[in-house]
């Protein structure tokens, strides 16, 4: 079978497509006819050598497909059913071996090509909304990329819950995509960006700012809380945050040191949170999934997929993405 192979670390060059043995269901597991598999910058980190693994490896960490066999041990699905993987590896191929407690049925209704684009993004965004910080109606937060694939579901969701949502992207066209997703003020990045969401709330700041992004948004997303704001730093793209002084979480960074101290700024929060962590067993996977695929179907969630291409144009997927080139989800067709 046809599947992207990583033989050494570096660009999206490092990806070619080779042709590799068919895997067998261990005991456990369930083999994948794949239809779709979703890109993520998980891929981009696996592949850079920032996370511990081993050389050569497949890559891909998420579908959508059809069972194609089952391993020992495996109940509750069977040979021809719908289904969505997440957190697997090896997914950027023909047919993947994934362990059950990772695999999610789908709806009859909810075509796979929406599953493969939505779930990942959208299990993301639900624990962010619902979990790293609860937002209530009439919050008002900062969400990063909003017309990111994961951008755009938190802002969804945050809209859904009652908030205000201040997005921030690159381009009017992004602009269009993050308004239509339920932003109603939308920023560009750069200097002054912290000031620019604090004049939005009047001063006041943001409950949350939800930061995808990374080294390039984080100072900016630190000015912009309010008085016990969280700062949710999800990803990093725009390159890993350099260790900083802690000490700056009590009023708010280094700018305002100069200035009298307000009982209105400061004890910030900062968390790193993981999606592995809010799905650590199948119960919690399934619950999540069901209110992804609830709100899809009740016209709440929509998946925007921006971008698909055939597994063959991988590399050039991947420089779009890693280049800011896309808009929502991109996938990859098989």
């Amino acid at each position: 079978m046809r599947a992207v192979r990583v033989a050494e670390y570096g660009g999206p060059e490092v990806f070619h497509v080779s042709d590799v043995p068919r895997p067998e269901p261990a005991t456990g597991e369930v083999l994948i006819d794949v239809a779709y598999s979703g890109m993520n910058f998980l891929d981009v980190r696996n592949r850079v050598g920032r996370l511990s693994g081993t050389l050569p490896y497949t890559a891909g960490v998420e579908c959508s497909g059809t069972v194609a066999a089952i391993g020992p041990g495996v109940t509750g699905l069977a040979p021809g059913a719908r289904v969505c993987a997440v957190n697997v590896a090896g997914s950027h191929a023909e047919q993947v071996a994934a362990d059950v407690r990772r695999v999610v049925p789908v709806p009859d209704d909810i075509p796979l090509e929406t599953a493969a684009a939505a779930l990942v993004q959208g299990l993301t965004g639900h624990y962010l909304t619902h979990d790293t910080y609860a937002v209530q109606p009439g919050d008002t937060v900062l969400v990063h990329a909003a017309a990111g694939g994961t951008g755009l579901m938190v802002t969804q969701f945050a809209t859904l819950l009652g908030a205000r949502v201040i997005g921030t992207v690159s381009t009017a066209e992004k602009e269009k995509i993050a308004r239509e997703a339920g932003a109603t003020e939308v920023l560009r990045y750069g200097e002054g960006l912290g000031a620019a969401v604090r004049a939005l709330t009047d001063g006041r700041g943001v409950a949350a700012a939800y930061d995808g992004v990374g080294r390039a948004t984080f100072d900016a997303s630190l000015e912009s809380l309010r008085a016990r704001g969280v700062l949710i730093l999800y990803g990093e793209p725009s390159g890993i945050v350099p260790p900083f002084d802690l000490t700056r979480l009590v009023d708010g960074g280094e700018v305002r040191r100069t200035v009298a101290r307000r009982t209105d700024i400061g004890s910030l929060y900062v968390t790193r949170p993981s999606l592995v962590h809010h799905i650590s067993g199948p119960g919690e996977l399934h619950r999540r999934a069901r209110a992804v695929f609830d709100a899809i179907r009740g016209g709440h969630l929509r998946a925007h997929i921006g971008q698909r291409y055939p597994l063959g144009d991988v590399v050039q997927a991947y420089r779009d993405l890693e280049e800011r080139r896309t808009t929502g989800k991109s996938l990859l067709t098989l």
